[in-house]
């Protein structure tokens, strides 16, 4: 979870409560580090937000307190519906949905002077080439990297025989118009990039993996960077 993520979800589970809730149980809600959840709250206090804390007690958000309107700039909004026209162009299915819901709701959200921008940049996307065939619901996929389940993949190696493995997703990446299911494999007991266009069946499992996604990820990232370069 990117920072700017975890800093509106801190603002979230605040709202939703108005009883004191500590900081740990903050953290372990978030599955990051106390520390980590101190220099966010230090964060959005000095933004001015009307948050009190009392050692011991826990943190409140002020209940008059209200989100603030929607207000971007115009090369904001041109990189927002870029991004979302290139997801539309590359991603699967559901996501290529939920690219051109984004762009329909902006141009609700901003003023009227401004949704030229969005259209104008929604359109410069140029789709190069054929989508990649997935023989899975890729929803499926993106909910089991949030909730962190165990995945169970058939899947097709390079010399075109099957294998069953058992996955701890982290996330999709996108390389050389490939996208990739990034893992830890249990089965090869390291980390793993999938070919999704390979996954020839995909199942989530009920269990989910032990540690946080947080600490796989950056070991996933050492990782790779000790890897000899090609």
């Amino acid at each position: 979870m990117r920072r700017t993520e975890r800093l509106f979800q801190i603002i979230q589970m605040l709202r939703s409560t108005r009883s004191p809730i500590t900081g740990k149980e903050l953290a372990d809600e978030l599955e990051i580090s106390l520390s980590t959840l101190y220099r966010d709250m230090a964060e959005l206090i000095a933004q001015r937000l009307p948050i009190t804390g009392e050692a011991g007690v826990g943190y409140v958000l002020d209940g008059g307190y209200d989100m603030p309107p929607l207000m971007l700039t115009a090369d904001e909004l041109e990189a927002a519906a870029l991004g979302a026209a290139w997801v539309e162009a590359e991603a699967d299915p559901s996501l290529a949905r939920a690219a051109r819901d984004l762009v329909a709701k902006l141009s609700e959200a901003i003023p009227k002077e401004l949704r030229p921008i969005v259209l104008d940049a929604s359109s410069k996307a140029i789709k190069t080439r054929v989508k990649v065939s997935e023989q899975f619901d890729s929803a499926l996929l993106r909910h089991a990297i949030r909730e962190r389940y165990r995945l169970q993949l058939i899947y097709k190696d390079r010399s075109g025989g099957m294998t069953d493995r058992i996955v701890w997703p982290l996330l999709i990446a996108f390389l050389d118009r490939t996208r990739y299911l990034v893992g830890w494999c249990e089965t090869k007991q390291d980390y793993r990039h999938f070919k999704t266009e390979r996954i020839k069946e995909l199942k989530v499992l009920g269990e989910k993996y032990q540690g946080r996604r947080a600490a796989l990820l950056k070991g996933w990232e050492d990782a790779t960077a000790k890897r000899p370069q090609t």
